[in-house]
């Protein structure tokens, strides 16, 4: 089995902050010739996740008011208790989502719905830096 391997490298506002990386995705699929597979991406940190999505205004928005539904930001977490800090929620909630996922591609192209979308979402208060990491397996 063939692998190949890049990164993407993002800046993000924090306060989920959600960016579509699927072209950067695909821009990493076109650099392999493999052409039937399956893709893995994959961020780094513990406050961030990767899903699919619509990822249009109100699917955004609509997101975000569920994560503040679920996971509030102003509770009395324990990790933040313990460790002098105010990014609980973020753990919880990128714990929830996962920090991973997996798309089939057929003909170099990945396997997505029309209003699918690959998104990061960084939970963090604050921005940051992130790498998500590509794999391309065929």
């Amino acid at each position: 089995m063939a692998v190949h391997c890049g990164r993407l490298a993002l800046r993000t506002r924090g306060d989920a902050d959600v960016l579509d990386i699927t072209d950067g995705v695909e821009a990493v699929l076109r650099t392999c010739e493999i052409q039937v597979g399956t893709v893995v991406a994959f961020v780094t940190g513990s406050t961030a996740a990767l899903t699919t999505m619509e990822y249009e205004p109100g699917g955004v928005t609509d997101l975000r008011a569920l994560l503040d539904m679920l996971v509030p930001a102003r509770a009395d977490w324990s990790h933040n208790e313990r460790n002098h800090d105010s990014n609980a929620h973020a753990h919880l909630r990128a714990a929830l989502i996962g920090p991973s996922e997996s798309i089939p591609f057929v003909d170099g192209r990945l396997v997505l719905g029309t209003w699918q979308q690959l998104v990061l979402v960084d939970f963090d208060d604050r921005p940051r830096d992130r790498v998500v990491t590509v794999q391309v397996h065929g």
